[in-house]
Protein backbone atom coordinates (compact mmCIF):
# COMPACT_ATOMS: atom_id res chain seq x y z
CA UNK A 1 0.00 0.00 0.00
CA UNK A 2 3.22 2.34 0.14
CA UNK A 3 2.77 3.30 -3.68
CA UNK A 4 -0.71 3.98 -3.50
CA UNK A 5 -0.05 6.34 -0.39
CA UNK A 6 2.61 7.70 -2.93
CA UNK A 7 0.19 7.88 -5.65
CA UNK A 8 -2.33 9.51 -3.62
CA UNK A 9 -0.05 12.26 -2.52
CA UNK A 10 0.74 12.81 -6.12
CA UNK A 11 -2.64 13.22 -7.02
CA UNK A 12 -4.04 15.33 -3.99
CA UNK A 13 -1.03 17.89 -4.63
CA UNK A 14 -2.89 18.38 -8.10
CA UNK A 15 -6.05 18.60 -6.56
CA UNK A 16 -5.32 21.07 -4.18
CA UNK A 17 -3.68 23.27 -7.14
CA UNK A 18 -6.57 23.70 -9.29
CA UNK A 19 -9.32 23.16 -6.49
CA UNK A 20 -8.22 25.54 -3.70
CA UNK A 21 -11.72 25.63 -2.35
CA UNK A 22 -12.78 22.00 -2.03
CA UNK A 23 -12.34 21.07 1.19
CA UNK A 24 -9.30 19.10 2.60
CA UNK A 25 -10.84 16.21 3.83
CA UNK A 26 -12.59 15.59 0.14
CA UNK A 27 -9.47 16.20 -1.83
CA UNK A 28 -7.52 13.60 0.46
CA UNK A 29 -10.34 11.03 0.39
CA UNK A 30 -10.53 11.61 -3.23
CA UNK A 31 -6.68 11.37 -3.86
CA UNK A 32 -6.48 8.13 -2.00
CA UNK A 33 -8.95 6.70 -4.36
CA UNK A 34 -7.53 7.68 -7.38
CA UNK A 35 -3.90 5.81 -6.35
CA UNK A 36 -5.78 2.81 -5.30
CA UNK A 37 -7.61 2.85 -8.74
CA UNK A 38 -4.28 3.02 -10.75
CA UNK A 39 -2.72 0.42 -8.85
CA UNK A 40 -5.63 -2.21 -8.72
CA UNK A 41 -7.24 -0.82 -11.98
CA UNK A 42 -10.53 -2.47 -10.58
CA UNK A 43 -14.23 -0.80 -10.16
CA UNK A 44 -14.65 -3.77 -7.71
CA UNK A 45 -15.71 -1.56 -4.48
CA UNK A 46 -14.29 -4.61 -2.65
CA UNK A 47 -11.39 -4.99 -3.92
CA UNK A 48 -10.61 -1.62 -4.34
CA UNK A 49 -11.78 -0.81 -0.48
CA UNK A 50 -8.90 -3.56 -0.15
CA UNK A 51 -6.06 -1.49 -1.51
CA UNK A 52 -7.05 1.94 0.44
CA UNK A 53 -4.29 2.82 2.79
CA UNK A 54 -6.28 3.71 5.99
CA UNK A 55 -5.77 3.45 9.83
CA UNK A 56 -7.67 -0.42 9.76
CA UNK A 57 -7.82 -3.83 9.74
CA UNK A 58 -11.49 -4.59 8.62
CA UNK A 59 -12.64 -4.98 5.18
CA UNK A 60 -16.07 -3.76 6.48
CA UNK A 61 -14.90 -0.23 7.49
CA UNK A 62 -12.71 0.37 4.67
CA UNK A 63 -15.90 -0.51 2.51
CA UNK A 64 -18.06 1.51 3.86
CA UNK A 65 -15.33 4.43 3.74
CA UNK A 66 -15.69 4.27 0.03
CA UNK A 67 -19.47 4.37 -0.34
CA UNK A 68 -19.15 7.03 1.96
CA UNK A 69 -17.15 8.97 -0.54
CA UNK A 70 -19.19 7.47 -3.39
CA UNK A 71 -22.02 8.67 -1.83
CA UNK A 72 -20.86 12.47 -1.57
CA UNK A 73 -22.74 15.35 -2.76
CA UNK A 74 -19.66 17.50 -2.62
CA UNK A 75 -18.24 15.33 -5.31
CA UNK A 76 -19.43 16.67 -8.29
CA UNK A 77 -17.87 14.78 -11.40
CA UNK A 78 -17.81 17.84 -13.29
CA UNK A 79 -16.77 20.46 -11.09
CA UNK A 80 -14.05 18.41 -10.23
CA UNK A 81 -12.80 17.26 -13.46
CA UNK A 82 -13.27 20.77 -15.41
CA UNK A 83 -9.76 22.42 -15.03
CA UNK A 84 -7.84 19.17 -16.08
CA UNK A 85 -10.63 19.16 -19.03
CA UNK A 86 -9.85 22.38 -19.84
CA UNK A 87 -6.36 22.23 -19.81
CA UNK A 88 -6.17 19.17 -22.17
CA UNK A 89 -9.32 20.63 -24.45
CA UNK A 90 -6.36 24.07 -24.64
CA UNK A 91 -3.64 21.97 -25.83
CA UNK A 92 -5.72 20.03 -27.96
CA UNK A 93 -7.03 23.46 -30.08
CA UNK A 94 -2.95 24.83 -30.00
CA UNK A 95 -2.02 26.34 -33.22
CA UNK A 96 -5.37 25.87 -34.98
CA UNK A 97 -6.02 22.74 -34.15
CA UNK A 98 -9.15 21.08 -34.82
CA UNK A 99 -10.84 19.54 -31.34
CA UNK A 100 -12.09 15.96 -31.90
CA UNK A 101 -14.55 14.80 -29.64
CA UNK A 102 -16.02 11.46 -29.68
CA UNK A 103 -19.83 10.74 -28.35
CA UNK A 104 -20.42 6.89 -27.47
CA UNK A 105 -22.56 4.91 -25.04
CA UNK A 106 -22.16 1.48 -23.75
CA UNK A 107 -24.48 -0.35 -21.50
CA UNK A 108 -22.82 -2.22 -18.24
CA UNK A 109 -25.17 -5.22 -18.57
CA UNK A 110 -28.36 -4.67 -18.00
CA UNK A 111 -27.55 -2.20 -15.18
CA UNK A 112 -26.43 0.57 -16.20
CA UNK A 113 -25.90 3.14 -19.62
CA UNK A 114 -23.09 5.71 -19.70
CA UNK A 115 -22.99 8.41 -21.93
CA UNK A 116 -19.59 9.71 -22.25
CA UNK A 117 -17.81 12.17 -24.69
CA UNK A 118 -14.20 12.14 -24.74
CA UNK A 119 -11.30 14.15 -26.30
CA UNK A 120 -9.07 12.53 -28.67
CA UNK A 121 -5.57 12.56 -27.79
CA UNK A 122 -2.90 11.06 -30.17
CA UNK A 123 -4.54 7.68 -30.98
CA UNK A 124 -6.60 7.25 -27.95
CA UNK A 125 -8.71 9.57 -25.71
CA UNK A 126 -9.63 10.54 -22.64
CA UNK A 127 -13.07 10.88 -20.82
CA UNK A 128 -14.74 15.00 -20.45
CA UNK A 129 -17.76 14.56 -19.55
CA UNK A 130 -20.14 11.61 -18.82
CA UNK A 131 -23.74 10.82 -17.70
CA UNK A 132 -25.03 7.10 -16.06
CA UNK A 133 -28.76 5.55 -16.19
CA UNK A 134 -29.96 2.82 -14.40
CA UNK A 135 -31.09 0.18 -16.92
CA UNK A 136 -29.39 -0.67 -20.32
CA UNK A 137 -30.82 2.37 -22.77
CA UNK A 138 -30.26 4.68 -25.34
CA UNK A 139 -29.57 8.07 -23.13
CA UNK A 140 -31.25 9.97 -25.85
CA UNK A 141 -30.43 14.05 -27.09
CA UNK A 142 -31.38 14.69 -23.57
CA UNK A 143 -28.89 12.59 -22.09
CA UNK A 144 -26.53 14.25 -24.83
CA UNK A 145 -27.23 17.33 -24.29
CA UNK A 146 -26.35 17.08 -20.50
CA UNK A 147 -22.73 16.23 -21.32
CA UNK A 148 -22.15 18.29 -24.60
CA UNK A 149 -23.22 21.55 -22.63
CA UNK A 150 -20.28 22.34 -20.14
CA UNK A 151 -18.19 21.88 -22.74
CA UNK A 152 -19.06 25.19 -24.46
CA UNK A 153 -17.61 26.72 -21.21
CA UNK A 154 -14.31 24.41 -21.34
CA UNK A 155 -13.68 25.20 -24.77
CA UNK A 156 -10.88 28.29 -25.88
CA UNK A 157 -12.41 30.89 -27.73
CA UNK A 158 -12.78 29.90 -31.27
CA UNK A 159 -12.13 26.89 -31.24
CA UNK A 160 -13.37 24.22 -33.71
CA UNK A 161 -14.73 21.38 -33.11
CA UNK A 162 -15.21 18.18 -35.08
CA UNK A 163 -17.92 15.79 -32.92
CA UNK A 164 -17.62 12.14 -34.23
CA UNK A 165 -20.73 10.09 -32.85
CA UNK A 166 -22.20 6.37 -33.50
CA UNK A 167 -25.33 4.78 -34.38
CA UNK A 168 -27.20 5.12 -31.44
CA UNK A 169 -27.34 8.65 -31.00
CA UNK A 170 -27.99 10.55 -34.35
CA UNK A 171 -31.54 12.68 -33.44
CA UNK A 172 -32.99 15.45 -34.84
CA UNK A 173 -32.39 17.67 -31.38
CA UNK A 174 -28.63 16.59 -31.93
CA UNK A 175 -28.18 18.18 -35.30
CA UNK A 176 -29.92 21.03 -34.46
CA UNK A 177 -27.43 21.50 -31.37
CA UNK A 178 -24.27 21.20 -33.25
CA UNK A 179 -25.35 23.12 -36.23
CA UNK A 180 -26.35 26.19 -33.77
CA UNK A 181 -23.08 26.31 -32.13
CA UNK A 182 -21.09 26.15 -35.09
CA UNK A 183 -19.60 22.54 -34.45
CA UNK A 184 -18.55 20.36 -37.30
CA UNK A 185 -19.82 16.98 -37.24
CA UNK A 186 -20.10 13.13 -38.32
CA UNK A 187 -22.56 11.28 -37.47
CA UNK A 188 -23.39 7.79 -38.61
CA UNK A 189 -26.55 6.99 -39.19
CA UNK A 190 -28.64 3.97 -38.95
CA UNK A 191 -30.48 2.47 -41.96
CA UNK A 192 -33.63 3.64 -40.87
CA UNK A 193 -33.62 7.09 -40.92
CA UNK A 194 -36.05 8.74 -43.16
CA UNK A 195 -34.86 10.80 -45.42
CA UNK A 196 -35.69 13.26 -48.67
CA UNK A 197 -33.02 13.82 -51.23
CA UNK A 198 -35.45 16.01 -53.36
CA UNK A 199 -35.02 13.59 -55.93
CA UNK A 200 -38.03 11.46 -55.46
CA UNK A 201 -40.10 9.92 -52.86
CA UNK A 202 -39.01 10.01 -49.46
CA UNK A 203 -36.95 6.77 -48.76
CA UNK A 204 -34.62 5.21 -45.97
CA UNK A 205 -30.57 5.69 -45.73
CA UNK A 206 -30.31 2.14 -45.83
CA UNK A 207 -32.09 1.81 -49.49
CA UNK A 208 -29.68 4.90 -50.20
CA UNK A 209 -27.02 2.92 -49.39
CA UNK A 210 -28.05 -0.72 -51.01
CA UNK A 211 -25.79 -2.14 -53.70
CA UNK A 212 -23.74 0.88 -53.96
CA UNK A 213 -19.64 1.30 -53.37
CA UNK A 214 -20.08 5.43 -52.95
CA UNK A 215 -22.85 7.95 -53.00
CA UNK A 216 -22.86 11.28 -51.78
CA UNK A 217 -25.65 13.72 -51.54
CA UNK A 218 -25.69 17.02 -50.45
CA UNK A 219 -28.96 19.38 -48.83
CA UNK A 220 -30.64 16.13 -47.41
CA UNK A 221 -33.86 16.30 -44.95
CA UNK A 222 -33.73 13.42 -42.23
CA UNK A 223 -36.23 12.17 -40.01
CA UNK A 224 -39.72 13.41 -39.90
CA UNK A 225 -38.31 17.41 -38.85
CA UNK A 226 -36.74 17.58 -42.07
CA UNK A 227 -33.42 17.94 -40.90
CA UNK A 228 -30.84 19.22 -43.74
CA UNK A 229 -27.55 18.03 -43.70
CA UNK A 230 -25.15 16.48 -46.41
CA UNK A 231 -25.19 12.66 -46.31
CA UNK A 232 -21.99 10.48 -47.36
CA UNK A 233 -22.39 6.53 -48.27
CA UNK A 234 -19.11 4.19 -48.29
CA UNK A 235 -18.81 0.67 -48.43
CA UNK A 236 -15.48 -0.85 -48.36
CA UNK A 237 -14.58 -4.02 -49.03
CA UNK A 238 -14.52 -6.34 -46.10
CA UNK A 239 -17.11 -4.37 -44.60
CA UNK A 240 -20.55 -6.32 -43.61
CA UNK A 241 -22.34 -2.53 -43.75
CA UNK A 242 -21.89 1.05 -45.18
CA UNK A 243 -20.64 3.81 -43.38
CA UNK A 244 -24.20 6.03 -43.78
CA UNK A 245 -22.66 9.67 -42.32
CA UNK A 246 -24.41 12.62 -41.76
CA UNK A 247 -21.63 15.92 -42.29
CA UNK A 248 -21.62 19.82 -42.23
CA UNK A 249 -19.31 19.19 -44.60
CA UNK A 250 -19.25 18.40 -48.57
CA UNK A 251 -19.52 15.10 -48.71
CA UNK A 252 -16.91 13.38 -50.07
CA UNK A 253 -14.87 10.13 -49.38
CA UNK A 254 -12.46 11.58 -46.98
CA UNK A 255 -15.09 13.42 -44.97
CA UNK A 256 -16.92 9.97 -44.53
CA UNK A 257 -13.66 8.29 -43.32
CA UNK A 258 -13.03 11.39 -40.91
CA UNK A 259 -15.88 9.54 -39.03
CA UNK A 260 -12.84 6.97 -37.97
CA UNK A 261 -11.59 9.64 -35.52
CA UNK A 262 -14.14 8.21 -33.07
CA UNK A 263 -12.53 5.45 -33.56
CA UNK A 264 -10.26 6.60 -30.68
CA UNK A 265 -12.53 6.12 -27.70
CA UNK A 266 -13.00 2.51 -28.57
CA UNK A 267 -9.22 1.59 -26.35
CA UNK A 268 -10.30 3.90 -23.82
CA UNK A 269 -13.69 2.18 -23.73
CA UNK A 270 -11.78 -1.11 -24.03
CA UNK A 271 -9.91 0.37 -21.06
CA UNK A 272 -12.82 1.34 -19.08
CA UNK A 273 -14.72 -1.99 -19.54
CA UNK A 274 -12.39 -5.19 -19.89
CA UNK A 275 -9.05 -4.15 -20.53
CA UNK A 276 -8.14 -2.43 -17.73
CA UNK A 277 -10.52 -1.46 -15.00
CA UNK A 278 -13.37 -4.03 -15.72
CA UNK A 279 -16.09 -1.49 -15.37
CA UNK A 280 -18.36 -4.45 -15.68
CA UNK A 281 -17.27 -5.89 -12.36
CA UNK A 282 -19.16 -2.88 -10.66
CA UNK A 283 -22.03 -3.62 -8.53
CA UNK A 284 -22.72 -0.56 -8.22
CA UNK A 285 -27.08 -0.07 -8.78
CA UNK A 286 -27.10 3.63 -8.42
CA UNK A 287 -26.02 6.01 -10.98
CA UNK A 288 -25.01 8.76 -9.39
CA UNK A 289 -22.48 6.73 -7.60
CA UNK A 290 -21.52 5.28 -10.59
CA UNK A 291 -20.84 8.66 -11.99
CA UNK A 292 -18.80 9.43 -9.48
CA UNK A 293 -16.65 6.02 -9.77
CA UNK A 294 -16.22 6.82 -13.27
CA UNK A 295 -14.73 10.28 -12.24
CA UNK A 296 -12.28 8.46 -10.10
CA UNK A 297 -11.50 6.33 -13.17
CA UNK A 298 -11.03 9.29 -15.23
CA UNK A 299 -8.69 11.02 -12.69
CA UNK A 300 -6.39 8.09 -12.96
CA UNK A 301 -6.98 8.35 -16.62
CA UNK A 302 -5.81 12.07 -16.48
CA UNK A 303 -2.65 10.77 -13.93
CA UNK A 304 -1.24 8.35 -16.53
CA UNK A 305 -1.56 11.08 -19.52
CA UNK A 306 0.50 13.72 -17.27
CA UNK A 307 3.12 11.02 -15.86
CA UNK A 308 3.54 9.86 -19.45
CA UNK A 309 3.87 13.34 -20.86
CA UNK A 310 6.46 14.68 -18.01
CA UNK A 311 8.15 11.70 -18.49
CA UNK A 312 8.64 11.91 -22.42
CA UNK A 313 9.60 15.40 -21.86
CA UNK A 314 12.11 15.39 -19.00
CA UNK A 315 13.97 12.17 -18.53
CA UNK A 316 13.17 10.48 -22.67
CA UNK A 317 14.50 6.99 -23.62
CA UNK A 318 17.29 6.59 -25.78
CA UNK A 319 14.14 5.64 -28.58
CA UNK A 320 12.46 8.94 -27.58
CA UNK A 321 15.65 11.11 -27.86
CA UNK A 322 15.89 9.99 -31.43
CA UNK A 323 12.20 10.06 -32.16
CA UNK A 324 10.34 12.59 -34.26
CA UNK A 325 7.41 14.77 -33.67
CA UNK A 326 4.98 12.73 -34.94
CA UNK A 327 1.54 13.02 -36.71
CA UNK A 328 -1.31 11.22 -36.01
CA UNK A 329 -1.89 9.06 -38.97
CA UNK A 330 -4.04 10.59 -41.75
CA UNK A 331 -7.91 9.98 -41.89
CA UNK A 332 -9.52 9.71 -45.32
CA UNK A 333 -7.54 10.35 -48.41
CA UNK A 334 -7.46 13.69 -48.71
CA UNK A 335 -5.25 16.50 -46.97
CA UNK A 336 -8.35 18.83 -47.60
CA UNK A 337 -9.69 16.57 -44.29
CA UNK A 338 -9.91 18.66 -41.13
CA UNK A 339 -8.64 16.05 -39.20
CA UNK A 340 -6.11 14.68 -42.05
CA UNK A 341 -3.19 16.10 -40.44
CA UNK A 342 -4.25 17.39 -36.37
CA UNK A 343 -0.79 16.47 -34.38
CA UNK A 344 -0.38 13.54 -32.44
CA UNK A 345 0.91 13.58 -28.79
CA UNK A 346 3.37 11.04 -27.05
CA UNK A 347 1.09 11.87 -23.84
CA UNK A 348 -1.38 9.26 -24.32
CA UNK A 349 -0.91 6.88 -21.52
CA UNK A 350 -2.17 3.28 -22.12
CA UNK A 351 -3.44 2.02 -18.89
Amino acid sequence: MGSVKRLADEVACGLREVHPRLRKTVVSKLALAVGAMIEGQTPNTVELANLLPLDTERQDMREQWLRRLLKNPRLGPGMVIEPFARAELAKAASHGQTVLLSLDQTDLGDRMALLMVALRVGDRAIPLAWRAEEGAANLGFAGQQVVLEPLLAWLPSGARVLLSADRFYPSAGLFGWLQARGWSYRLRLKSNVLTDTGQGDETTTGALAHGVTERYFTGVRLFAQGVITNLGILHEDGHPEPWIIAMDAAPTRASVLDDAARWAIEPMFSDVKGRGFDLEDSQLQHAERLERLVLIMALAMYWCVRAGRDEGLNDPTPLEKKSRRRTTPRIGASGNSIVAWSRGSRAACAV
